[in-house]
């Protein structure tokens, strides 16, 4: 590692402290996590979230289920 200096108002610095205080972890460490997510910033803003539908599909359209039809593939017909 290479040791820098960074200078921070004092809401900063505050602010800092609070949270170094509240998550645990060291203000060198916010800090880092800090730069870190900076300069990761462009493939961070490309990320695509599957869960959120952002996925690659097979083109087809979603349909949402019916609860009828749910129930007679699990359960079968009565």
């Amino acid at each position: 590692m290479k040791k820098t200096s960074v200078y921070l108002t004092q809401d900063e610095a505050d602010g800092l402290s609070r949270l170094a205080t509240v998550t645990g972890r060291s203000r060198a460490d916010l800090i880092r996590d800090g730069i870190h997510r900076v300069l990761m910033g462009d493939e961070a803003a490309t990320r695509r979230f599957h869960s959120l539908g952002k996925g690659h599909g097979d083109g087809t359209p979603y349909a949402p289920w019916q609860s009828d039809d749910l129930y007679r593939s699990v359960m079968g017909d009565l």
